[in-house]
């Protein structure tokens, strides 16, 4: 269910479901982005690297946590805009085969100074089947207010 930027409480945490990290994500993301390092790419490489073994692009996982969040539903018909990625950090490598999820905690909820629209700060946490965060960040997003509703053909 969406919601808008009165809905949100600084401190509330929310779970996504989690995703399994494929094969086919890592290929289709070499393919849209045309990042073709060897460590996503070629197994006897990354084999020979520090890590040991292929990994997911870092923006991979960063635009799964993206994904996830919009499979939570909170912004669906609300968001407007994204606005801004920060202090984006890429703790521990995302290997094919991980199952990760998104755990986001509300940082700020804020109207604006226009009636229609508020500005949300969350906390983005990427965690794998371990539970340690892989990735962490804080996205901004543009988002209604009870003064602009969701189009009734949206709902």
């Amino acid at each position: 269910m969406f919601k808008y930027i009165e809905d949100f409480e600084e401190g509330a945490v929310s779970n996504s479901p989690a995703v399994t990290v494929t094969e086919t994500h890592v290929v289709t993301y070499t393919w849209v982005s045309g990042d073709t390092n060897p460590m996503h790419t070629d197994e006897e490489i990354a084999t020979r690297s520090p890590i040991g073994r292929r990994i997911a692009h870092g923006t991979l996982g960063m635009s799964i946590a993206t994904g996830l969040s919009a499979r939570m539903g909170q912004l669906d018909g609300t968001a407007i805009a994204a606005l801004g990625v920060d202090e984006w950090k890429f703790l521990l490598p995302i290997f094919i085969g991980d199952t990760v999820r998104l755990r986001t905690t509300i940082v700020s909820a804020r109207p604006t100074s226009k009636p229609d629209r508020g500005v949300l700060v969350r906390r983005m946490e990427l965690l794998n089947q371990r539970d340690e965060v892989v990735q962490t960040g804080l996205m901004t997003t543009m988002v209604r207010t009870r003064a602009n509703p969701v189009p009734r053909d949206q709902k």
